[in-house]
């Protein structure tokens, strides 16, 4: 690794040399200026890491150096010297951008110390923006698995919409990827450098569903210890997703309603409004103007989400892209657990292909993922994914939408369910947490769909 490299600028060569020594002795690149404006005009960002600067020189004092530094390079770390660190000049050096103040005489041992927590917060905000570059890269449109087939028509709307600061209601049934197509909007608008938030709506109950949105103030009520900041306030400049929108509580749809109105709220206990600039996004797989007819649902609030309406085809309907997501999941896993799956048999592949997956996405990666884990051979074969599809009466028709149906797809959401959650608790020996942290779903979900089928976790450890 390249050593870190510091350009030292203080008009007293001796103090310059001790600081050039102190710190190429300790393994890092150092070249010193007596002469400011030397120092300035052959400054260049991509050639130094951090700047070490006097205050009290002549021609070009620290401050004026400093102020040049951050027009050229904005992100760049610098530390000033001074003999007489008064809280006048503090101010004006930080309010400048100094990242640090070093008084003199100083010891060599806090020297280096200032510096390595200089270069540590400059690899920190590397490190940040080589994330958000990640993300950003991670939800382009063309990386999301069937943009280019069945999903062609909705990502171009999403192309549009992302760029327009505007409500979007994300509709279809579950696991058909709505919080993906939230995200594609976030990284792709001009929001992308701010915060990403997302809440379950109907995994929260009630009186902790209000405060986790607007937050709350010391002494609002018992247990307040201190005032708490919500998710609304946390996103400011960024966008809030609000997943199954449709289980807002009516008091709390009045409070949104209102930020939609004026972007402000009022956290619980505050009598003062808070101000924020948030994006909505939300998803429900819940018929909403069904739950605006019977007084559940607040006809204004749907109107003022529903700006843009998109509507995520379920896996039946975009069949076309079982092989690509396949794929996907497939390389996923093996990445992710050294694995060396190449895929599914040619019977594996037709069956799941023909299957209706009433799961959608989610269900079709949970199942490769427990396919994976038992599977003994180079590929999944038909007799593993046996194990949690039906391969055998699964047909390519369109499934009938009558009530028989939708008791069919009840039936088969919970077959598969039972029989995924148990492959879980066996690979984990009963440990609930690590069944979660397995499923990337939360414990609560887990503890939930446990009563729900009554399956005891004790019988698996």
């Amino acid at each position: 690794m390249a050593s870190k490299r510091i350009m030292l600028i203080d008009n007293e060569e001796g103090l310059c040399r001790m600081m050039e020594a102190i710190l190429t002795d300790n393994g890092y690149a150092a070249k010193a200026y007596t002469r400011s404006f030397e120092a300035v005009e052959e400054f260049k960002g991509s050639d130094w890491d951090l700047v070490i600067s006097d205050v009290k020189m002549p021609g070009m004092d620290g401050l004026e150096v400093l102020q040049r530094i951050k027009e050229k390079c904005p992100g760049m770390p610098v530390i000033m010297i001074t003999a007489f660190a008064t809280v006048e000049m503090s101010i004006q050096a930080l309010r400048r951008g100094a990242y640090d103040i070093l008084t003199k005489p100083f010891e060599p041992e806090e020297l280096l110390y200032r510096v390595k927590n200089a270069l540590k917060q400059t690899e920190l905000l590397e490190e940040n923006q080589e994330l958000r570059q990640e993300l950003v890269g991670k939800f382009r449109f063309d990386n999301i698995i069937g943009a280019t087939t069945g999903l062609r028509p909705l990502m171009e709307t999403v192309a549009k919409i992302a760029i327009r600061d505007t409500s979007v209601l994300i509709t279809g049934e579950s696991g058909t990827g709505k919080e993906l197509i939230a995200q594609a909007i976030h990284y792709n608008s001009p929001r992308r450098d701010k915060r990403f938030l997302a809440i379950n709506c109907g995994a929260l109950p009630e009186s902790l569903l209000e405060s986790e949105l607007f937050g709350y103030k010391k002494g609002a009520f018992t247990g307040a210890t201190e005032n708490r900041q919500g998710l609304l306030e946390a996103a400011d400049g960024g966008t809030l997703f609000l997943d199954e929108v449709g289980n807002l509580p009516m008091n709390v749809q009045k409070t949104l309603l209102r930020f939609l109105q004026e972007q402000e709220f009022h956290r619980i206990g505050d009598t003062r409004p808070t101000k924020v600039n948030v994006r909505i996004l939300s998803a429900t797989n819940a018929d909403l103007l069904a739950d605006v007819e019977k007084g559940t649902f607040r006809e204004d609030l749907y109107y003022r989400l529903n700006v843009v309406n998109l509507r995520l085809p379920p896996l039946r309907e975009r069949r076309g892209d079982i092989p690509l997501l396949v794929t996907h999941f497939i390389k996923q896993q093996n990445e992710k657990f050294g694995t060396q799956i190449k895929g599914l048999s040619s019977e594996a592949l037709q069956a799941a292909c023909q299957f209706s997956w009433p799961g959608n996405i989610r269900q079709l990666r949970n199942v490769l993922e427990a396919s994976m884990a038992i599977e003994t051979a180079e590929v999944i074969q038909l007799d593993t994914l046996a194990q949690f599809i039906d391969t055998g009466k699964e047909t390519t028709a369109e499934p009938d939408l009558s009530s028989d149906n939708e008791n069919d797809y009840s039936s088969a959401l919970a077959d598969f369910e039972t029989r995924y959650l148990k492959s879980l608790l066996q690979k984990t020996g009963g440990n609930v947490e690590a069944a979660a942290r397995e499923a990337g779903m939360n414990m609560a979900t887990i503890y939930r769909k446990l009563k729900k089928y009554e399956i005891s976790r004790e019988d698996f450890s």
